[in-house]
């Protein structure tokens, strides 16, 4: 059976150049683990994001564990369920908590500069994603600063799940350096 596999799962006009999944890719890099992480660049198109992780976790030859930014965190509580998969969600988006329309407009990433339309379509692939989550699968890691999304909104969503929420910060989630250790632990490996 192959080692595990960790999937990184970034957020909305967001990349795989993303500060926190470089952070991690480096230090399972270090560890000679680079072969067990990915993090793909994720469509803006919700059902399309879920169809390229989900050929990933069922190509995927051993267990797998997603990480979850913001968005991202959103997409890994779907798959994580479908797939009965851990997860390990950062400043998550609490998708039936949002409202969407605030969204729904043209935006650019934030790497490439690529620019995209969101659409009322894209709005109700996210709503028609929500699951609820089986409280075992997951470790929320929060920061009370974050400036974009309401962490008590995700602290309500997942209680019963493991949580870690700090004070301060911001939505990037200034802490990740120090739970990279910790995340890599959490997946196995």
């Amino acid at each position: 059976m192959d080692r595990g596999l960790i999937l990184y799962l970034h957020g909305f006009c967001s990349s795989p150049a993303s500060w926190k999944s470089q952070l991690l890719a480096e230090e399972m890099a270090r560890r000679g683990m680079a072969a067990q992480f990915v993090c793909p660049q994720l469509s803006w198109v919700p059902d399309e994001a879920v169809a390229c992780v989900s050929r990933l976790i069922e190509q995927a030859g051993g267990p797998v564990t997603l990480i979850g930014s913001s968005l991202g965190g959103h997409y890994a509580n779907h798959l994580a369920e479908k797939y009965g998969v851990n997860a390990v969600l950062i400043n998550p988006a609490v998708v039936d908590r949002l409202d969407l329309t605030l969204f729904v407009g043209d935006h650019a990433n934030f790497h490439s500069g690529e620019r995209f339309t969101f659409t009322a379509a894209h709005a109700a692939q996210l709503k028609a994603q929500v699951r609820q989550p089986t409280p075992e699968r997951y470790w929320l890691l929060a920061e009370t600063g974050d400036e974009v999304l309401d962490c008590r909104q995700a602290v309500d969503f997942y209680a019963g799940c493991r949580q870690t929420v700090l004070p301060g910060g911001d939505h990037g989630f200034t802490q990740f350096p120090g739970f990279v250790p910790q995340i890599i632990e959490y997946a196995g490996l």
